[in-house]
């Protein structure tokens, strides 16, 4: 493995593993396994001996801290490989400044886990951090392309509209999935405030949104069948399909945790799924070019 594959493909999977991380943060009721920030308790660091909280939610919890110190490590040393290696190419203003963000949101990330330890898990807080990730895995993956020259595929305006509309639903998905999440029993722990909606009817929006996602993917998928040629068809198409594929599994995941109370297993395996899904539909979104506005800056 490459160093470039090593740096750029790293912050893209730690930067996804975030996601996953504060996932069993929230699963296994470990919000508060290090009641303060930065330290995890008192003076410490790291988890303690007979540690109030319990070992195994102080450690939870503190392995979710450790992820995103991996991630500065690794946006810091993929900044310093873009100021010393491609500073004579083009797009190198672009390079530089989505290296010099995932800094800034780490950055972010580390005062929202301070706040979000001090307001014990405030649901807004914590959905917070879902929410800065969602960019920060963007601008790993955008970085990642660029830094490896990954060609665009060039498109029509009417995909292009449609494909603006798959990722605009995508984004809502993850949006209200926290909401959802945040109302629910998985909050991060068992005496954490949540939002006061009720959880049918949050829920059932969640899916109602998700049904549109699906159904506007395959409206994208037909379009670009019908209007694209072979070459597009062949690439782009298989992107799309792939996509779709995702998001009704996502979907199905979705529908069974809910019939069956939300069990920890299917939780942890739709939140990967939550980030295959946006990982997927940016990766579609960012490999396609057309005569609309969807490439520009990309």
């Amino acid at each position: 493995m490459s160093l470039y594959s090593l740096v750029f493909g790293g912050l893209l999977f730690f930067q996804s593993a975030l996601i996953v991380t504060g996932g069993a943060v929230r699963l296994t009721g470990s919000g508060l396994g290090c009641p303060t920030w930065p330290q995890c308790t008192g003076s410490s660091i790291k988890p303690i001996a007979h540690q109030a909280q319990g070992q195994l939610h102080a450690w939870i919890e503190f392995g979710n801290r450790l992820v995103a110190w991996l991630i500065l490590i690794l946006a810091i040393a993929a900044l310093v490989i873009v100021l010393r290696k491609f500073k004579n190419r083009p797009d190198f203003k672009r390079i530089k400044w989505l290296a010099i963000w995932q800094i800034v949101g780490f950055l972010g990330q580390v005062v929202l886990g301070g706040i979000t330890v001090l307001t014990k898990l405030n649901p807004i807080t914590v959905s917070g951090h879902f929410i800065l990730t969602i960019p920060l895995i963007s601008g790993a993956l955008s970085l990642r392309n660029r830094i490896f020259n990954k060609s665009k595929i060039e498109i029509g305006a009417t995909t292009g509209l449609v494909l603006k509309i798959v990722l605009g639903l995508t984004l809502l998905v993850l949006l209200v999935g926290t909401l959802v999440t945040g109302t629910g029993p998985h909050a991060g722990d068992i005496q954490a405030k949540r939002y006061h909606f009720d959880e049918r009817t949050i829920s059932w929006i969640h899916a109602d949104i998700v049904i549109t996602l699906i159904s506007i993917t395959i409206a994208l998928l037909l379009i670009i069948r019908a209007t694209e040629n072979e070459q597009v068809r062949s690439t782009f198409g298989k992107q799309a399909f792939i996509f779709l594929l995702i998001a009704l599994s996502q979907g199905a995941i979705g529908y069974i945790q809910y019939f069956t109370k939300l069990p920890e297993l299917l939780v942890a395996a739709h939140l990967i799924g939550a980030t295959l899904v946006w990982v997927t539909a940016w990766n579609l979104y960012t490999s396609a070019s057309s005569n609309t506005s969807i490439s520009k800056g990309k």
